[in-house]
């Protein structure tokens, strides 16, 4: 018990954050307070956990391995899971499935598939609603 007050009092100092982790494919923001210090992947396990207990859909598991976690404001490329969330200077996110290597086709070559039901990237999304907005007069 001791140890537990210890380790509270360690991280009194250490600002918390509201962040928002937008699901692909999900109704709404996950939102709750972390430490700034947290690892990225701490931060994706918590939200998997949150977005199950809510009873979201689309089921997405609990495999962290297998999520990205995005930052739109920060660039498109995927936040490292051992980088602190606080390290961004961002409190809202986009968490994605990865997309999945399928195994070797007939050539030798690798050929990477992703499922039509929230399997897609962020950013595909992104650029195919640009592209839906930007008007050739």
């Amino acid at each position: 018990m001791l140890l537990t007050k210890q380790k509270k009092n360690h991280n009194a100092n250490a600002t918390r954050l509201l962040i928002s982790i937008n699901v692909l494919g999900s109704a709404g923001p996950i939102r709750f307070v972390v430490n700034e210090e947290e690892l990225v992947a701490t931060v994706i396990d918590t939200a998997l956990k949150s977005y199950a207990r809510e009873g979201r859909l689309p089921v997405l598991g609990n495999d962290i391995r297998t999520f990205a976690l995005y930052c739109p404001h920060v660039g498109s490329d995927a936040l490292r899971p051992w980088d602190t969330i606080g390290s961004h200077g961002a409190r809202n996110f986009m968490l994605c499935k990865k997309p999945q290597a399928s195994d070797a086709d007939g050539a030798g070559n690798e050929t990477t598939t992703i499922s039509r039901r929230g399997g897609g990237s962020w950013k595909a999304w992104f650029n195919k609603s640009l592209n839906l907005k930007i008007s050739t007069h």
